[in-house]
């Protein structure tokens, strides 16, 4: 290829070459800039989740106090249940041994 000699030639060949440079230029950097949407895209994807995630987290962690005050309520409960079934043991030794029963128990 032979660059042109004369200067209206030379100026004609310059604005097309920086028109040709330009247009290659912008396609890159749209095409890097599509890139970079979509990888965003993905992340935004991913940040979700991972906030979901962290959200599930956060709320079992709320919960912790609240188990060890059910746990320690179930704890009286099984300790008042120990004092019922022996009162009911009792009850049903007196009951097998007394012939007066279930009246006596009334009367008492």
């Amino acid at each position: 290829m032979q660059l042109p000699t004369s200067p209206e030639q030379a100026a004609q060949f310059v604005w097309i070459a920086s028109l040709v440079v330009g247009l290659i230029v912008s396609l890159v950097v749209a095409l890097l800039l599509w890139l970079i949407h979509r990888e965003a895209g993905v992340i935004n994807q991913r940040v979700d989740k991972i906030w979901e995630v962290g959200q599930r987290v956060a709320s079992n962690t709320i919960q912790i106090p609240i188990l060890y005050r059910i746990n320690e309520t179930v704890g009286q409960i099984f300790a008042r249940v120990g004092g019922i079934v022996t009162g009911t043991a009792a009850i049903k030794s007196h009951a097998k041994g007394c012939p007066g029963c279930p009246h006596c128990m009334l009367d008492h």
